[in-house]
């Protein structure tokens, strides 16, 4: 069973998407992800003590999902990294490093007008995707290969 780390923008279903293509192909894969609640990743620190300012917030909870996204990525065979149009999504970028740090292979999955400000991730990158249907593809010739 490969273990595979989906990471990044959550504002679209493509997780949902790559999660039911997998199946419908019957791959030996198993998913995982940071928290894509974004109001409960925000507040994923708040236990911890009440703060008066929104860097010390975001602090906490960052360290917070630092231990999930860590772990798991720690855990995988595979990542898929998803950098959407709509926002800058830091974190993945820095997914994206953990992986290379940690030498677990990445697809980077994003639109070809973003190939320059991802230049450095992208190289280090098993493989680039702009489309749902080529990370499928490549979980499938890498799982059944």
């Amino acid at each position: 069973m490969w273990q595979i780390y989906l990471s990044g923008e959550i504002h679209t279903d493509w997780r949902d998407q790559i999660i039911q293509a997998c199946e419908q192909l019957e791959l030996p894969v198993a998913f995982s992800s940071a928290n894509t609640d974004h109001d409960a990743s925000d507040a994923a620190g708040d236990h911890l003590s009440e703060t008066h300012s929104q860097y010390w917030r975001d602090h906490q909870s960052a360290k917070v999902n630092a231990m999930r996204i860590q772990t798991l990525i720690g855990q995988a065979d595979l990542a898929v990294i998803r950098f959407g149009d709509k926002y800058k999504q830091w974190n993945a970028a820095f997914d994206a490093g953990y992986c290379a740090a940690l030498g677990v292979p990445y697809i980077t999955l994003h639109a070809e007008d973003i190939v320059h400000p991802l230049k450095e991730v992208d190289a280090s990158a098993m493989a680039w995707a702009t489309s749902v249907a080529q990370v499928v593809e490549t979980i499938r010739k890498v799982c059944r290969a």
